[in-house]
């Protein structure tokens, strides 16, 4: 196995696991709670939603990457019909921790039959304009077996995003950060400019938000704003922050979950960027996962 590729396994479950510590918590709540920073699981604030998991656990964002992961070991390739069963099943057992447009789409009694219409259905319900990151939380696994023909990532990018979420900046952020991975994994040119050159059917609204958005700056981004937090461009950016600007894993990683927001979904999505670019992964938080990613 690549190493990187290894490496990319830990980044998700990391960064969901350690990014639990501050979702849905606002940079004021963050300084209070941890005064002294975040180091390892245990100094995770036990307050009634975190203490639902277990110390070293990862949320959903994971268990639904596990989901495309299962298939495509199982197929060789991307089988949509049997990754929106893995969803299926994987929703029928309860799981916590849900995206509200997840649970719309899984609940649809039709969904293993005729998945992207139900996601499309549910898209179009909302007016056409919702844009969510709960499929860019999990994209990651869609590259990880099949990263050398960029075609081929990309389209199982996009069959897989619209599995749930059928919202071109939705796409469009699975398809950036597929391509990035891929081209990690290839040691091709992961320059910004290149990868938004390969994709010339970008919405404008995904080029003019992360022209907009994107800077050394972190805090430009407004992480924590509660109204945006959940919205798959800010996601992407967290991650496309993590990858160009973070010093390493360890570094870039805190620096994101300490801004708050939908935390554990910006940690996997940046945890598996960096983790493909930086060696280093500090031991300590790979041990201290409650289970065995790889």
């Amino acid at each position: 196995m690549n190493p990187k590729v290894k490496n990319i396994y830990l980044g998700q479950a990391i960064g969901d696991a350690l990014g639990l510590a501050t979702e849905f918590m606002t940079k004021d709540e963050i300084s209070i709670n941890y005064a002294n920073g975040i180091t390892s699981y245990e100094d995770i604030f036990q307050d009634a939603h975190r203490s639902r998991w277990a110390i070293g656990d990862w949320t959903d964002d994971t268990d639904q990457f596990l989901c495309i992961d299962r298939s495509i070991k199982k197929f060789g390739g991307v089988d949509t019909l049997d990754i929106a069963q893995e969803f299926k099943n994987w929703f029928n057992d309860n799981p916590m921790g849900i995206g509200k447009t997840t649970y719309e789409i899984l609940k649809l009694p039709e969904y293993t039959k005729k998945p992207e219409k139900c996601a499309e259905f549910i898209w179009k319900m909302k007016g056409r304009d919702i844009a969510p990151n709960g499929a860019l939380m999990r994209n990651s696994a869609v590259v990880l077996h099949n990263y050398h023909n960029e075609d081929e990532v990309l389209e199982n990018c996009k069959k897989v995003c619209q599995l749930t979420h059928f919202d071109s900046r939705c796409v469009d952020s699975c398809q950036i950060q597929g391509l990035i991975i891929a081209r990690e994994l290839n040691g091709g040119d992961t320059s910004l400019q290149s990868i938004l050159s390969a994709l010339p059917n970008l919405d404008n609204r995904t080029l003019a938000y992360i022209e907009q958005n994107l800077s050394e700056d972190i805090t430009t981004l407004q992480l924590d704003d509660s109204k945006t937090w959940g919205y798959t461009l800010k996601s992407l950016c967290a991650g496309l922050w993590g990858y160009y600007y973070a010093d390493s894993f360890e570094q870039g990683l805190m620096k994101i979950i300490l801004e708050g927001g939908d935390a554990d979904t910006n940690g996997c999505i940046a945890g598996s960027m960096m983790s493909a670019k930086f060696n280093s992964i500090p031991e300590r938080w790979v041990s201290g996962l409650k289970n065995k990613i790889i």
